[in-house]
């Protein structure tokens, strides 16, 4: 497809990017199994996989599935203001002084006390970052936004980033930002929404989420342990889950934290309800170990209840960075398969590092954590490689939120080999809305379903969000070497397509 001719002042642009990027960036060559962080915000690039080989290597060889290196084919879809904007914030989210600088202004009582600073900041971000990595402020924004991913031929989870409340009237407030959004994704194209995505710290106390993990792990340790309030549920724990949190005895829950339980378990029905309306997925997102048991106590409850005739709906969150999160995925679909109940996961690598490690320390514990990147990526590529095999014996789905590139070439191969089609709705790939572009388009191209997560809120909401994410993973706001060499060649032969153009 000829490039259509750019105007002189976008050509400008565009020529003083390019050749401020070249004097100012690394030249090195792209490597195609490098990779970068799992789908929660962005931890610093992670070197390739390495050998022992894991079950998904063992089906799938290097290969040419996956084609991330024809930057014209990948971006074709893409307008060369967008591309040039992207290029633009994905240089400066390279810029680690640039992002702590920002991180601390936005962390300081600055923010608080200066109404001028926090307004300049605001729109600062709001027309940088904010844009780049986020959907918009409110729904309608994210609808519009969702419209242009569906255009490229992407797709969107849909995400209201609220999390980590204290009350019920702010739980009660944003069960209904939860509920706009399911509402929004029936009114977009078909499709174009994979699933909405939800934190339970967002519609459920986060000190009662802390409170009721301690009873449901002083019950793993004495399972005569009485909890009047448990519902059904698959195993949240297996043989080497971490139970360090809970250091003694936790008293039983009060009456009154029993109702606001009870309330937030509504809450997630009402959502699910709400799901099973619209036919799209509601995908609970994963948080840190502290609170993780009653995440997937909720989450699971729902599930049983919702989950039915092979279309799951619930969709739990399993991070690979953790030594137990093989072992609890099979203990789980092990029990939905004896219930007969359809399970959805989402695989992500874990984007809580700094603080397990630093939680599990100071209670005189190893880290929950794998000991290399290595196990990482050996333990991620074998879920994947376990829900491949169960969604080609027709049962389960899974969402495989990647940012690594040999992780996505192999678990492309794996699905094939195994006869699970292209665009097979049980399988979707997925990356962070502003990152791994590359790898998306190239998934896509590919043949199979790819989401971007895809964040929206008021600034003043999702700012914070992604901060915390930047506190646990240094490099948040970065993104692979690929996706800027990519987008910088591209620039260049759009560049030089329209001088030539313009001189013919």
């Amino acid at each position: 497809m000829a490039p259509k001719l750019l105007p002189p002042k976008q050509l400008q642009n565009l020529r003083f990017f390019f050749t401020r990027s070249l004097r100012t960036s690394s030249s090195s060559s792209i490597s195609t199994s490098a990779a970068v962080s799992p789908l929660n915000l962005a931890e610093k690039p992670e070197p390739a996989i390495q050998k022992p080989l894991t079950a998904i290597q063992d089906h799938a060889k290097p290969s040419s599935i996956i084609d991330i290196h024809d930057h014209q084919k990948l971006f074709s879809n893409v307008p060369t203001s967008k591309l040039l904007h992207a290029s633009s914030n994905l240089y400066l989210a390279s810029i680690s002084p640039m992002v702590d600088f920002g991180m601390w202004v936005m962390n300081s009582r600055l923010m608080e006390t200066d109404n001028i600073l926090r307004a300049a900041m605001m729109k600062t971000v709001r027309h940088t970052f904010f844009e780049h990595f986020c959907a918009g402020e409110d729904v309608v924004e994210a609808g519009r936004c969702i419209k242009k991913v569906n255009e490229s031929g992407l797709r969107g989870m849909l995400v209201f980033a609220v999390e980590y409340t204290g009350d019920n009237d702010a739980c009660d407030q944003n069960l209904k930002g939860f509920l706009d959004t399911v509402q929004s994704a029936m009114s977009l194209p078909p499709s174009s929404v994979s699933s909405v995505v939800v934190k339970i710290t967002a519609i459920c106390p986060l000190s009662l989420l802390e409170r009721v993990s301690d009873l449901l792990r002083w019950q793993q340790r004495y399972p005569s342990f009485n909890l009047p309030w448990k519902q059904n549920s698959f195993p949240l724990f297996s043989d080497s889950s971490p139970l360090y949190h809970t250091i003694e005895k936790p008293e039983p829950l009060t009456p009154q934290e029993e109702h606001d339980l009870q309330l937030g378990q509504e809450r997630l029905w009402k959502l699910s309800e709400k799901s099973v309306q619209a036919n799209i997925p509601l995908t609970v997102d994963a948080e840190n170990t502290a609170i993780q048991p009653a995440i997937d106590y909720l989450t699971y409850s729902a599930a049983i209840k919702y989950n039915k005739d092979d279309n799951p709906i619930v969709y739990g969150t399993i991070q690979a960075y953790l030594k137990d999160s093989k072992e609890r995925l099979l203990l789980a679909t092990k029990a939905a398969d004896k219930m007969r109940v359809p399970m959805g996961f989402k695989v992500v690598r874990g984007a809580y590092m700094s603080r397990e490690s630093k939680v599990a320390s100071a209670l005189g514990y190893d880290s929950p954590i794998h000991n290399s990147i290595q196990e990482t990526h050996a333990c991620y590529n074998d879920c994947a490689s376990f829900m491949l095999e169960k969604i080609a014996n027709c049962s389960d789905a899974v969402i495989l939120a990647t940012h690594n590139v040999e992780s996505g070439r192999l678990a492309a191969k794996k699905a094939l080999d195994l006869g699970i089609g292209r665009g097979n709705p049980k399988l979707e790939f997925a990356q962070l809305y502003g990152m791994s572009d590359s790898l998306s388009f190239g998934l896509s191209n590919a043949g199979f379903l790819v989401s971007k997560y895809m964040p929206y809120g008021p600034v003043d909401k999702v700012i914070p969000y992604l901060l915390r994410r930047a506190e646990e993973n240094r490099g948040l706001l970065s993104t692979s070497s690929i996706d800027k060499e990519l987008m910088r060649k591209e620039l260049k032969r759009r560049l030089k397509a329209s001088i030539f153009r313009s001189e013919s």
